[in-house]
């Protein structure tokens, strides 16, 4: 991919009120009048994360816990023997899966979170799970080159991907039938049905996270070191724009439900919600006519 291209200007949005850097982010589908939650996670005591209905989150250290997004009322613990990295809802608010540092994936029925079904074994601790509703199946990845594909169903591993360097994030497109990868200098994504490698894009810098939008027609690229948003096309890799404003390292990106916003979370504690087609009007991107 080419990245030479001048910066283009954009007025983001930016979030404060994390004090530690910014590792995880999500959209929830939209929830009705046209509204929809993103919710962030930091390095801190209280990750949060979304349901599908913008109605739970919850917190990931060694003890998980389930709280009602929209009333703040803790509803269940999901204990653990170590530090859990990643976590999300399976299919319902029932369902809950879990990643961390022991290298197991679990799934935890909130109605008796005292036996935790142990779904897969990494050999490196578990960077990120993701469930993806267009197949019923969890998403697993780790610190090293594998990623495992899980039926819900069985419970069990159904394929397992492997990436050519160590995987720094995983992400999936709306609809969940597209799986993007940054590992490297590399940019991958598989189709979930086949599980065909449909893209691998060479880069000239340390990638940190790659997220597709829901046409699959552009995606955002976060840099590891060089601090930069970059917006590329799907189908060639050519990079259309970059943006600057963070002030520290992209840990991760995604896409809104409608595809019109891009949000980024930072090593500066920072969140940034970004124009798909800058110089519209939406949300609070409003112009003044004269």
């Amino acid at each position: 991919m080419n990245s030479s291209l001048p910066f283009t200007q954009q007025i983001s949005l930016t979030c404060a009120g994390h004090t530690r850097p910014v590792v995880q982010l999500s959209f929830s589908n939209i929830v009705g009048n046209k509204r929809y939650f993103l919710i962030s996670a930091c390095k801190a005591s209280s990750d949060v994360y979304a349901n599908s209905d913008g109605g739970f989150y919850f917190d990931s250290n060694v003890c998980s816990k389930v709280w009602n997004a929209i009333t703040g009322q803790e509803l269940v613990s999901l204990m653990h023997d170590n530090i859990v990295k990643s976590a999300d809802f399976a299919g319902s608010n029932e369902l809950v899966a879990t990643g961390g540092q022991d290298k197991s994936v679990r799934i935890f029925d909130v109605n008796r979170p005292d036996k935790p079904t142990i779904v897969a074994s990494h050999t490196a601790p578990v960077r990120s799970v993701k469930w993806t509703q267009h197949r019923n199946m969890i998403i697993s990845a780790d610190n090293s080159r594998h990623i495992n594909i899980i039926d819900v169903r069985a419970p069990s591993v159904a394929h397992t991907l492997e990436t050519p360097e160590n995987i720094a994030s995983i992400s999936l497109t709306a609809d969940g039938k597209t799986l993007a990868c940054a590992a490297g200098k590399r940019v991958l994504a598989w189709d979930i049905d086949s599980f065909k490698l449909v893209k691998d894009f060479n880069v000239d810098y340390e990638v940190s996270v790659a997220a597709i939008n829901p046409t699959r027609t552009r995606m955002v690229v976060g840099g590891k070191s060089d601090l930069l948003i970059r917006c590329c096309n799907f189908d060639t890799g050519k990079q259309i724009d970059a943006h600057k404003g963070h002030h520290g390292s992209v840990h991760d990106a995604c896409f809104s439900p409608d595809g019109q916003v891009y949000a980024t979370g930072s090593e500066d504690g920072t969140v940034r919600l970004w124009q798909a087609n800058p110089g519209s009007e939406y949300g609070l991107w409003q112009y003044r006519h004269i």
